[in-house]
């Protein structure tokens, strides 16, 4: 056999070890509706969903972890877990982690603040002396986390974020348009809270695994797949069902408000 195709062979079957070998891939995230989260011990979301469907036609099995997302990524770092759902890219992480071409999906950052206390704004200059809901184990831009002119809080679930908001702990706080709309109508605090329409940021989200043998072929075999999914109509209603369309968003023309991405944060991980 010419060395070229002896060399094919050793990447094929290596991409396909998990399940030539009967194993399964350690996939970690964290629950971050409507992306991915489990309800009645179901596991749901648009992400979950996309990449269950996406792992089932390429024959591999997968074994799932909910965990906060500082935990998910230090099995990451000790090799525990073979890669996470909903991570962002960093230059950080391509040491050690492979990302496919494709993105799962693609959040925007905005905040959220209570009827009676309302805070609409432009740009973060406006901002200044309020306290703000932030997530645990996210390490946001430097426009945003190195600011001196407002108070940065964290809560330990988003849920709690929301809480805190509603009682006045807090005067604004941060997430995913997506998730902040989903935990309204799950909270029933709809008619409580709401939100300004000014994107903070704009980011992607992928499937990322750890740099091992065989590996970069499982990637590019995940993206290849991805794409093709995402152009059938079974994508197009999975998305419809998940509120996957954006809503209308103020434009990122002020230079005040941070362009740059909000991420996933690595080095506090426990």
């Amino acid at each position: 056999m010419p060395l070229i195709a002896q060399l094919f062979t050793v990447l094929v079957f290596a991409c396909l070890s998990f399940a030539a070998r009967g194993e399964k891939l350690r996939i970690v995230t964290e629950p971050w509706a409507p992306y991915v989260y489990e309800e009645n011990d179901k596991k749901l979301g648009l992400d979950y969903e996309t990449t269950a469907i996406v792992f089932k036609r390429l024959g591999i099995e997968v074994e799932w972890q909910f965990l906060p997302w500082k935990r998910c990524l230090s099995m990451l770092e000790t090799g525990q877990a073979d890669g996470a759902l909903d991570i962002f890219h960093s230059d950080e992480r391509d040491a050690t982690l492979l990302y496919p071409v494709e993105p799962l999906s693609d959040v925007e950052f905005v905040m959220f603040y209570a009827n009676d206390r309302p805070h609409p704004f432009s740009k973060l200059e406006e901002l200044k002396g309020l306290t703000i809901g932030t997530s645990p184990g996210y390490l946001y831009s430097p426009d945003f986390s190195e600011s001196t002119l407002f108070t940065r809080e964290p809560a330990p679930t988003h849920e709690a974020n929301f809480g805190k908001l509603v009682r006045g702990r807090i005067d604004l706080l941060i997430t995913d348009r997506r998730v902040g709309q989903h935990l309204l109508d799950e909270l029933n605090i709809r008619d409580q809270i709401s939100e300004n329409p000014t994107v903070i940021s704009r980011q992607s989200q992928f499937l990322a695994v750890r740099r091992n043998a065989g590996m970069d072929l499982l990637v590019q075999r995940f993206g290849a797949e991805l794409k093709r999914f995402k152009r059938e109509p079974a994508y197009a209603e999975l998305s419809a069902r998940y509120g996957a369309a954006p809503a209308n968003t103020a434009p990122l023309g002020n230079a005040s408000v941070s362009s740059k991405t909000v991420e996933q944060q690595e080095s506090s991980a426990q």
